[in-house]
């Protein structure tokens, strides 16, 4: 049911301080909020988001996932006190398979730090509630024309094909069979690494019109092309099994549900724009940003503006979780973030530090939703602006010198310097 706007629940609680009225649901917070309620109203415990520095996973420099937390009880070595969880978990992947940085910004979906909802069952309920209640979330809560979403499964997952064909009513030329896991091809089949739990999966993609069509050569359609007009949503991972070493499949002791929703991507298709970085949370960051530049964002100034929105976020929130900028591990990380969002700033002839203020922009925005933003608040801008203080000596250090060597350079025409003259002309 739609939400009307104002204060948006705490992640903490999951509890909305709100009431329900017609005014549609399209914001980021309203979004949020409302995928906690749902799911609180259909059993499930809201858990806080956990901190983006794990604290007991050597494997990640960074939470990159919804179940990460979950990870010992899909495995049997922990219980919970409850069978349904629900969550809006904050994550990062900028390292391993999932480093794309140098994209951030410059496409409609890429981002360093993202908001991930998610539902969990742990032997409870399976399929048939899963996929049920993703569609009438969609449909019913968010509004979503049925008719423009689109589902692939495992290609010989009957019982998933079915519950959308059958109990949903979904055309089956609109059900997507993709996958093949003993020719290596691991499409809607996920597994948590290369042993351990794994198990099909159902997506739910949005079809956002022959406007935003490629030009494939086998034709732009899902599960051919990887482009933005079929827009994955939602993925709906059924563990069932647990992979040995040998990458055999056995069945685990229970059946667990696992699912990721996008919250950015939902909101750009309720907001009716062609990229996250177009809905209304980011679109304050990008003016805060051009307020700062004094410059308008469009062109290639509008590319950086959206490094600039990306980074803050990603910097603020790791920051209030305890994370600091250095040359090693995830200090590099965070300080390789900060420093392209810094580089950006130069082509917008930003020369002096402007990050911190637009991370103080981060907290005003998402601080209702994420109270350790504003408890951490000194902490971010102090770190930040240091961070960028120190760049900028080191990127006009570096400037002065390039300067000195090409004016060398040109007096005596010469094509090439010595180190030991850059050196020189250094000291």
């Amino acid at each position: 049911l739609p939400l009307s706007r104002g204060p948006v629940a705490s992640l903490e609680t999951g509890r909305l301080s709100r009431p329900r009225n017609e005014v549609p649901i399209v914001t980021l917070s309203e979004i949020r909020a409302r995928f906690l309620e749902f799911f609180q109203e259909h059993g499930h415990t809201v858990v806080a988001s956990s901190t983006l520095v794990p604290q007991d996973d050597p494997t990640l420099l960074f939470t990159n996932a919804g179940m990460n937390q979950f990870k010992a009880v899909f495995t049997g070595v922990e219980t919970r006190d409850y069978k349904r969880a629900a969550s809006c978990q904050k994550c990062m992947r900028v390292s391993g398979k999932h480093n794309d940085l140098e994209e951030v910004g410059k496409d409609a979906r890429h981002h360093t730090f993202f908001e991930m909802l998610g539902n969990w069952s742990f032997g409870d309920y399976y399929k048939q509630e899963s996929l049920r209640w993703g569609y009438d979330f969609l449909v019913e809560d968010m509004g979503l024309d049925p008719s423009r979403l689109w589902f692939s499964v495992y290609k010989d997952d009957d019982e998933a094909f079915d519950i959308f064909a059958k109990d949903l009513g979904v055309p089956t030329d609109r059900i997507v069979r993709l996958g093949d896991i003993e020719k290596g091809d691991e499409e809607n089949f996920w597994s948590m690494g290369d042993v351990g739990p794994c198990g099909p999966c159902a997506e739910m993609h949005f079809d956002q019109g022959e406007a935003m069509a490629c030009d494939h050569p086998d034709g732009c359609a899902l599960g051919v092309c990887d482009c933005d007009r079929w827009l994955e949503l939602w993925n709906h991972v059924f563990m069932q099994y647990d992979r040995d070493q040998e990458g055999v499949l056995r069945p685990l002791p229970m059946k667990s549900v696992d699912t990721g929703l996008g919250l950015e991507r939902l909101a750009a298709v309720l907001q009716g724009v062609d990229s996250n970085y177009k809905t209304d949370l980011f679109e304050r960051l990008i003016a805060c940003m051009a307020g700062i530049a004094g410059r308008k964002p469009e062109g290639e100034a509008r590319i950086s503006m959206q490094v600039i929105a990306d980074h803050a976020r990603a910097v603020a929130f790791t920051l209030a979780d305890g994370a600091t900028p250095s040359n090693d591990g995830r200090g590099y990380v965070i300080r390789r973030i900060l420093r392209r969002a810094l580089r950006h700033g130069y082509l917008l002839e930003v020369e002096e530090p402007f990050l911190y203020k637009v991370c103080e922009e981060v907290v005003e925005t998402m601080g209702d939703a994420y109270p350790e933003l504003r408890e951490q608040r000194d902490r971010i801008v102090t770190i930040c602006r240091q961070e960028e203080e120190r760049f900028l000596r080191t990127l006009g250090a570096g400037i002065k010198i390039y300067g000195e060597i090409r004016e060398l350079m040109k007096a005596e025409q010469r094509t090439e310097v010595s180190g030991a003259e850059a050196f020189k002309l250094h000291d």
